[in-house]
């Protein structure tokens, strides 16, 4: 990773831990977030990854009227980084323990692939 990579590392990392911060007061059932990104191809292959307990406190969260509160949160430090994002949704995917659990025997390293 150059070090121009790891600056900008480094900025999502404490950009998305204000996000994080946030979604754990506010939400019920988040966990943590992570993100990914090839850097020779930044940010077009910036993924996001919203990390809920349960499913059950997933599906709360996506059919409820807060469902918009962490990708509103995501855009918004997205936005004071200057990153220019076209759509903040299809960078952002959600997920669960429940289901790294039962598919990947709780290995999220694996799972993230």
């Amino acid at each position: 990773m150059r070090k121009s990579d790891k600056k900008i590392d480094n900025q999502l990392r404490e950009s998305l831990t204000q996000v994080c911060d946030a979604a754990l007061k506010d939400i019920e059932g988040f966990q943590w977030l992570t993100h990914q990104a090839n850097y020779s191809d930044f940010p077009n292959s910036l993924k996001i990854t919203c990390v809920f307990d349960t499913n059950e406190q997933l599906n709360d969260y996506l059919n409820s009227s807060q469902n918009a509160y962490l990708l509103d949160l995501i855009s918004k430090e997205l936005n004071m980084m200057k990153l220019k994002i076209k759509s903040v949704a299809k960078v952002v995917s959600y997920d669960s323990e429940e289901n790294c659990l039962a598919e990947h025997n709780g290995n999220w390293a694996r799972r993230l692939q």
